[in-house]
């Protein structure tokens, strides 16, 4: 356990991945400027998540890991050019000698690269698949608790012994700002709008592409908002199907960068999403919220009186990778338009 009568001098925090984890381990940030406020605080994450931490006020640095340029240096065999930036980034995160290095993935990976950077106290949230052996402590991420990034709210208890200043703290850039106004102008909309996020990792986290041209057709009509579909570029195929069952919806799914994708949902009336990154982001952002769960759950209690959670429990659930439905994804067909329809409403009208 880390002994919080030693403050540290320099920080340096590791999620590497996935989107709606940074989002959700970003609520780390605010205690940890709190309890060290003249600690030199930075974060070491993928490439593809920079635009989630790098315009935060409250980080000094953010160290990226080119993982997917990396990848291609070694399938080119431009070997010397791969040695040559791997260096270069260990050495970046040596010369820092941070007091703390907090691994909150706790993968081999992120405990290979919380070794590399050589920090003097190596923090392990979880850590498995070896990583415990690189780390100096090694904490406990079970947590029952129903809060939104509920491992990482304890973390952040744990070594601030600080309650309640755990808070998701994600900032968007100006430039990103006008981006989206830019690109939503040029896709025709100029007024009020909703987001609608169906995207995730695995089938069983989805919900139906009949209802989301349902409830989009419904919102847009009954609401008078325009309809923004959200996504990132491996989703694009799903969204051609769901736009031509959706007149009027705006697809935007591949076309932003995450920068201008939080931009958007930070300004839209209404977001809608599953499990997924957008999701929680628009939590973070303060967008009034619907979250569709079903074989996951990540939390009940959004900690926003703007976000509300839709989630039913079946004896099966949550499932999380192994569903034995098959196929049938009874937990989120529970989720009928109407249902989801009648908590937008709630959070629209509570907002007006």
């Amino acid at each position: 356990m880390p002994e919080i009568d030693s403050p540290p001098q320099r920080i340096l925090i590791i999620r590497l991945s996935a989107i709606g984890d940074v989002i959700m381990a970003s609520g780390l940030i605010p205690g940890l400027r709190k309890a060290y406020p003249n600690a030199r605080i930075a974060w070491l994450t993928e490439s593809a998540n920079a635009d989630l931490l790098r315009h935060n006020p409250h980080l000094d640095q953010v160290y990226l890991w080119p993982r997917s340029r990396w990848r291609q240096l070694r399938r080119e065999r431009r070997y010397r050019a791969f040695v040559r930036e791997a260096f270069d980034l260990i050495r970046s995160l040596r010369v820092e000698r941070f007091d703390w290095v907090i691994d909150l993935q706790g993968l081999l990976k992120s405990g290979v690269w919380a070794w590399l950077s050589g920090g003097r106290r190596r923090i392990g949230l979880g850590s498995r698949e070896g990583s415990q052996f690189l780390m100096t402590e090694v904490i406990d991420r079970r947590v029952d608790d129903l809060r939104i990034g509920k491992e990482y709210r304890m973390l952040a208890e744990t070594l601030t012994g600080q309650t309640d200043t755990f808070e998701l703290d994600i900032a968007v850039s100006e430039d990103d700002r006008k981006g989206a106004r830019e690109l939503l102008e040029s896709a025709g909309v100029t007024g009020a709008y909703a987001v609608v996020c169906p995207f995730t990792t695995r089938p069983q986290k989805h919900w139906f592409d009949e209802r989301w041209a349902e409830l989009s057709v419904r919102v847009a009509g009954e609401r008078r908002l325009a309809i923004v579909m959200l996504g990132g570029p491996a989703d694009k195929a799903r969204a051609e199907i769901i736009a031509r069952q959706t007149p009027g919806l705006i697809n935007l799914a591949g076309r932003t960068s995450l920068g201008q994708c939080a931009a958007i949902i930070e300004k839209a009336r209404l977001s809608i999403g599953v499990d997924t990154g957008l999701t929680h982001l628009g939590i973070a952002l303060g967008a009034p919220t619907v979250a569709i769960f079903g074989s996951t759950r990540p939390y009940l209690d959004t900690g926003r009186a703007t976000a509300r959670v839709l989630y039913e429990r079946f004896e099966c659930s949550p499932c999380r990778r192994r569903p034995t439905c098959g196929g049938t994804f009874d937990c989120m067909r529970l989720h009928t338009v109407d249902k989801v329809f009648g908590a937008a409403i709630e959070l629209l009208e509570k907002r007006s």
